[in-house]
């Protein structure tokens, strides 16, 4: 758990944004020197994705989606803005959020609000979204905070929606990055705070063709 690893709350965040205020604004920056899996990366996340997307009475909408961490919008202009009507994208740091506007281009204009918070301080629009993906940040929240933002992500959802994570899975129990000042959960932690927040599973699966050296990546569907 967060809690014995995370000592001091105020300064697991702070130290965090300072983190990101000092990364390059750019693809490999997002991805810590990885921008080379970006490909593989989005190609997975949209068979994932597409599964709930197709022709059914339970059918996910695509009429919104929300991007959680967004960064300069990676997530946004490659995997969601081809998918959904709008999207919105929210990240703690100010400068990602400005270079997103150069970044996307022309699709850019689809995105609707670009919200500068922090997950922890975030509340989706109730009844809003028919995705919220949420990437490569769980990390930087507390196991309460996780809990509580993915509550407040249930509510955010249209009838059918969905919320997706993936993001970096430890072998076991959760260890402490005191670089980027974030942590790294087990999967049975991860599925005990989306238990917890009252989202029930609908699928799970393994990122494949990723370098062996970094973590093992999962993908978690749930509503």
């Amino acid at each position: 758990m967060t809690s014995e690893v995370v000592e001091n709350e105020f300064e697991f965040y702070s130290k965090a944004e300072k983190y990101w205020k000092d990364v390059p604004a750019t693809v490999d920056g997002m991805l810590g020197g990885y921008g080379h899996i970006s490909s593989i990366d989005i190609n997975s996340s949209r068979k994932f994705l597409q599964k709930f997307l197709r022709d059914g009475p339970n059918r996910t909408g695509t009429s919104r989606a929300l991007d959680c961490g967004a960064g300069i919008g990676r997530i946004t202009k490659w995997l969601l803005l081809p998918l959904f009507k709008t999207v919105d994208m929210v990240d703690v740091t100010e400068n990602f959020l400005t270079k997103a506007k150069s970044y996307l281009g022309e699709e850019g204009r689809r995105v609707r609000n670009s919200f500068c918070c922090g997950l922890q301080d975030f509340s989706p629009e109730p009844n809003s979204y028919d995705v919220i993906w949420i990437q490569w940040v769980i990390g930087h929240l507390t196991d309460n905070h996780l809990s509580d933002f993915l509550k407040r992500c249930r509510a955010g959802l249209r009838p059918n929606g969905i919320v997706v994570i993936k993001d970096n899975m430890a072998q076991e129990g959760v260890i402490m990055d005191d670089v980027d000042s974030s942590v790294c959960r087990d999967l049975d932690v991860v599925r005990k705070i989306i238990r917890r927040a009252g989202l029930h599973l609908l699928a799970e699966e393994r990122q494949e063709n990723f370098p062996d050296e970094i973590y093992h990546v999962y993908t978690f569907a749930m509503r």
